[in-house]
This record gives structure tokens, sequence and C-alpha cells, in this order.
């Protein structure tokens, strides 16, 4: 949520800056809003201050034996018109959050203002792409051999776009998300297992309500209304709501593990097949709450944890800085972290690294104490720490042998006692 203060006095700047976002933006309509509120709530105030006096006056009138009739006619008037006002109030009062909640966070200054991804800012690239010297498979054919995940058993139990994964792949699964935990638990992240399901209020603090309303799976019945988190950012973010967090406790740095489900899966064509884009997918998520002026620091922390991880698996990446009509709504700065995939002969998002200032703790109401005790918004930063769907499709399609087998980097041969997978056909699903 922006602050409305902020809009009020530099309605032609962020405005400006929201286009660059969304070019349907306009603040006209919200400013009006807020400017009838205040209209309305001020004439409240002073009515009730006024009904404050006269009942003053009533009471010494009575106990003076005097006759207070007239103006208790006046105070009956009042309580009558502040009940109308508040009739008028509160539907508006509504429907201007509603708008507010719509607008996105603002875009830091040096970000690229372009609406198109082609043109995001390459500002770091580690290793190279592997050279093949055979015709390489892209993960669905190596899985031909390997068997590591079943995507028609997965689309016989719930539909396309749920993979079930299976011995040595349900096993590497593991392996990566614990060798990440490991690497953000030495990096001084605290980790935590969070619900899965969540309240509609702690969705919309995150900012993902009401904007990404048909991107969420949900349950809807007589006894509860609740919907499966996309991310762990949702629930981390939700745990201090309501909150002062004690200015010594800050920074906070978290992690935590989840499934993320998402109704967005299932882009046409073959790029987008296997486990590029699921319904449901394994995240580490990493999230921290921060004083604003603390928080750039803290964004280059939680880059340099993910990247330590991709460096570790001895992966080709490079690191984009998104521009404004690429980045994600709540989001004023944003790198993503992307992969080379040999498959899909191109580049995909493993991790995605957003600072978004104050947007999500004014809607969270989550603040600290400055220095002169004042209540302040805290800031809060998210990042994928990793995603491991795409992530297991490069370790696959970058470390394939010419026979169909795969070398297992050696940080993750401990957690799976081999240094490679060999084609296994005995263990071919079952026809």
């Amino acid at each position: 949520m922006l602050d409305i203060k902020l809009l009020r006095k530099e309605h032609a700047l962020i405005e400006k800056k929201l286009k660059t976002k969304d070019s349907e933006i306009s603040l006209t309509p919200i400013l009006e809003m807020d400017h009838r509120l205040r209209e309305l709530k001020t004439k409240v105030e002073n009515l009730k201050a006024q009904r404050n006096e006269y009942s003053q006056k009533i009471g010494e009138l009575k106990r003076q034996g005097k006759d207070a009739s007239e103006i208790m006619q006046k105070v009956s008037g009042m309580i009558d018109e502040i009940k109308q006002l508040d009739h008028e109030v509160a539907p508006l009062e509504e429907i201007f959050l509603f708008e507010m909640s719509k607008l996105p966070n603002i875009p830091m200054d040096d970000i690229k203002v372009s609406d198109t991804p082609a043109d995001n800012v390459v500002v770091k690239e580690v290793g190279k792409k592997p050279h093949f010297d055979f015709p390489f498979k892209n993960h669905l054919e190596l899985n031909e051999g390997l068997n590591l995940f079943d995507f028609k058993r997965g689309a016989k139990i719930s539909g396309t776009g749920w993979p079930v994964y299976r011995g040595m792949g349900a096993r590497l699964e593991w392996a990566l998300i614990n060798y990440m935990i490991g690497i953000h638990i030495k990096n001084g992240f605290e980790q935590w297992m969070t619900p899965l399901l969540v309240r509609r209020d702690t969705v919309y603090q995150s900012g993902q309500l009401p904007k990404f309303e048909n991107q969420q799976f949900k349950i809807h019945d007589e006894d509860y209304q609740l919907y499966l988190i996309p991310t762990a950012e949702v629930p981390l973010n939700g745990m201090h709501s309501d909150e002062i967090i004690p200015n010594e406790q800050l920074p906070l740095k978290y992690i935590a593990y989840s499934p993320c489900f998402r109704r967005e899966a299932g882009a046409a064509g073959s790029q987008e097949r296997g486990l590029i884009r699921t319904h449901q997918f394994n995240k580490v998520e990493m999230f921290c709450f921060t004083k604003p002026e603390e928080s750039e620091k803290i964004f280059d922390e939680m880059m340099a944890s993910a990247e330590e991880i991709l460096q570790g698996l001895g992966l080709h990446y490079r690191n984009m800085l998104l521009v404004t009509g690429d980045m994600s709504f709540a989001s004023a700065r944003t790198i993503d972290i992307e992969a080379w995939l040999p498959g899909q002969n191109r580049y995909y998002e493993v991790s995605s690294v957003s600072n978004c200032t104050d947007y999500q703790s004014r809607r969270s109401h989550i603040r600290y104490k400055d220095k002169e005790d004042k209540a302040e918004f805290v800031h809060t930063l998210n990042g994928s720490g990793l995603a491991t769907s795409r992530l297991m499709v490069a370790l696959l399609e970058n470390n394939q042998n010419a026979d169909g087998s795969v070398n297992i980097p050696a940080v993750l041969q401990p957690y799976l006692g081999v240094s490679k997978l060999t084609p296994n056909p005995a263990a071919c699903a079952c026809k």
C-alpha cells in the first residue's frame, strides 16, 4: 500500500512513476475520493465536537433547573446528521481502500523505464555456457532413461502441471532443498516452517490480492476460506502483521521451505513442457524485515546467498535488473537470477530478489521504533533461494553425458551417496 500523504504531495511525479509499471493508472479518481472523505470526516468531527459542547450546556442548564429543550433538539438533529454522514463515509472509504490496494509499488529512481522484458539489464554474468560434443538432450529426453519424475501419473491423480517425483528424482529434489537451507543458515538466516493454507487477509497483506485473485488456489466451504500459498513469502510476511518489532531485533532474516501453488502453469509450446512451469513446485524462500536505511545492504546479502548456491552447483547464470514494466506488483527493485538451460536454449529465472520497501508493511501494519521512538514502517524484502523445479532442469541438462547419464555436483553427493545418475531401464514406468 502506498502512502496517501505522498500521493497528495507529489501527485504528478508518483503518477508518472506508476505509469511505468501500468500505463492505465490514474491517481485523479483516488485523490478525489480522498478529498471527499477528508471533507466528510472533518464535518463529522466538527459536529461531534459541537454535540459534546452542547451536551455540556444541557447538563449545566438542567443542574440550574433551566429549560434545555431547544439545545436538546439541536443535538438530536446533529446525531441524525452524524449517522447520515457515517453511512456515506463507510462505503466510500471501502471503495477508496480497494482502489489504493490496486496501485503497485513505486519503482526506484534508477530502474530502467520499459514495458518489455527484452530491455532488462544484465548486471552480472557468472561462468560460461557448457559445450557439448554430442547431441545433447532436454530434461524430458534425459528422464526417459533416468526415470526421475512421472508426468503421466501426476496427470492421472491431479491433472496436467502436477509432476510426480520418483526414486533418485525425489532424492535429488530433497538434496537440493537441504543444500540450499544449509547455505542460508550459514549466512545468518533463521529457518521457519509455515502453514501452507492462509487467510485471505494474509494473502492481501503481501500484495497478492486483489490483483492476482485469479492466480490463487483456494478452498471455500462452510468452515474454511483459505488460500494455498503461492510462495512462503506470504505467511512469512503475515507472521508479524500488526506488530512493532523491537529496534534491536532488526534485521530479521528468515527462510522457509514450502511447496508453492499457482494457477498460472501451462503456457503453450515445447519450451514450457515438463518442469519449466508447473502448478506446484518446491522453493526455499528468503524474507527479511529491516530498517529502511539498511534495506539495500540486506538486498545485497540475499543476492549473495542465492548466488552462492548456484556457484556451489557450478551452474552458469546471469543477474538481470528488471525494467519497470517487468517488476512484480509489490516490488520497488527486482533482480532475477537466470540459469542457462541448454535443452531450452535460453535462460530461465531460478531466483527473484525484490526490495518491497514499506509497501507490504503498510498493508500489514508492521513497524519499528526509530531513534526518536516514533513508530515507522519497516522495509520488507523477499527472494527465491531457490526454486527447485527449474534448478533441477539446469542440473540435468548442464551436467549430462553422451550416454544419457548425469554428473552430480560435489556439494550434493553427500546427500545422495552417488556421483552420477545413470540410465536404469529396469526402473521404467509400468505400461
